[in-house]
């Protein structure tokens, strides 16, 4: 063969490898260069388009973004169980569109389908449990008196094959290459009164969820995996409160799953030091340290992160645990009539000043040295 014909040819080889890594319906994987400089944005509910896109370009970008976790759950139009959509969903068009905007404007988008936890509102139960009452970890009778959250079966056969099929979906609309399960605040698990899962351990049961989760996502999809890690944090010996982390046995699931997944490590209250930040590294994880609204926590949170940064640091995430459509009005200074919730404005301050401090100079030195692909 000729030399150029040799060329032409491992050019085709790699082109195709990166196609099939990339899977079904993706493009090959684009992280963010450098820092993670994230927003997570809540949008389970009525989602306007249109101010996405505006926000996207004339907010979030400027800013400093280059990754947004664009939470779905159950709003999107799915084709494989249409019984599951909520009442407002968007559709593959509206998805196509997200997914553009953040693109033209060098920002990874990243789907989120909370799994496990988190399928109710306290009494308010969501699609996929309403629809299948069965598939429900069932809650002890002291469970259901103060519930928080119900929770799907770990071990119920149904489950999987309905759920990811949901997620694939979500990454073919989004054009994804990464994907966010949630996992969070799972207080309903090993129940007694589940017949499947009754007596059996916690972290086994937690890793199960994780590892199915992993083998469809990593491992036959081939996208990057992410999740919240409280449930993989020992409360007492960590010093978190039971929401921040685990006190409920799911804890020793950590030395039980893959270690490319990346832990989300949440905390929204000031403290002097947040030791998950160095425990998930020293396990091998890579992490991306989460914060919500109270400002001094999110920069105290930021900069923990930063001082304690090695080769598994991504960067930083801001939450905004109110409809997406509300945060990109506030971010575009629009306003609201009636007032929107302190909560939301206060979050959106957070946001702004953590993307100013992120975009600042890094700490130097051997600690801070390079950054993480997925």
């Amino acid at each position: 063969m000729t030399q150029a014909f040799c060329v032409l040819f491992t050019s085709l080889l790699c082109a195709e490898a990166l196609r099939a890594q990339a899977g079904p319906g993706t493009r090959p994987s684009t992280p963010p260069a450098g820092e993670w400089r994230g927003v997570h944005l809540l949008g389970s509910q009525s989602l306007d388009v249109t101010q996405l896109e505006r926000a996207v370009r004339e907010r979030l970008a400027p800013m400093g973004v280059n990754t947004i976790v664009l939470e779905i759950n159950y709003n999107y139009r799915y084709a494989s169980h249409p019984e599951l959509r909520s009442p407002a969903a968007i559709d593959r068009e509206d998805a196509q569109r997200i997914a553009r905007a953040c693109r033209e404007h060098g920002i990874r988008l990243i789907p989120m389908f909370n799994c496990l936890g988190h399928q109710s509102w306290s009494r308010t139960v969501f699609p996929l449990l309403a629809k299948n009452p069965d598939f429900e970890e069932r809650p002890t009778a002291d469970q259901e008196k103060n519930l928080y959250c119900r929770s799907w079966c770990p071990l119920h056969p149904g489950v999987n094959p309905v759920v990811f099929a949901l997620i694939d979906e979500l990454i073919a609309a989004f054009d994804a290459d990464a994907v966010h399960v949630g996992m969070d605040e799972v207080f309903v698990i090993a129940s007694d009164a589940c017949p499947r899962c009754r007596g059996k351990d916690p972290a086994d049961l937690f890793a199960r969820a994780v590892n199915d989760l992993h083998a469809h996502l990593v491992a036959t999809r081939k996208v990057t995996m992410l999740m919240w890690g409280d449930r993989l944090l020992d409360s007492r010996a960590l010093g978190y409160s039971r929401w921040e982390a685990s006190a409920n046995g799911t804890a020793p699931a950590i030395d039980r799953i893959p270690r490319d997944i990346v832990m989300c490590d949440w905390h929204y209250d000031r403290r002097a030091d947040y030791p998950s930040v160095r425990f998930f590294q020293d396990k091998g994880f890579r992490v991306w340290p989460a914060s919500w609204r109270k400002t001094e926590a999110a920069l105290a949170l930021l900069e923990c992160g930063r001082r304690n940064a090695g080769p598994r640091m991504l960067g930083h995430l801001c939450t905004f645990w109110h409809p997406a459509t509300l945060g990109c009005r506030l971010l575009l200074d629009e306003k609201l009539d009636p007032p929107p919730p302190a909560e939301a404005v206060e979050a959106v301050e957070a946001m702004r000043v953590c993307m100013q401090r992120l975009r600042g100079p890094l700490p130097t030195g051997p600690a801070s040295a390079g950054a993480v692909s997925p």
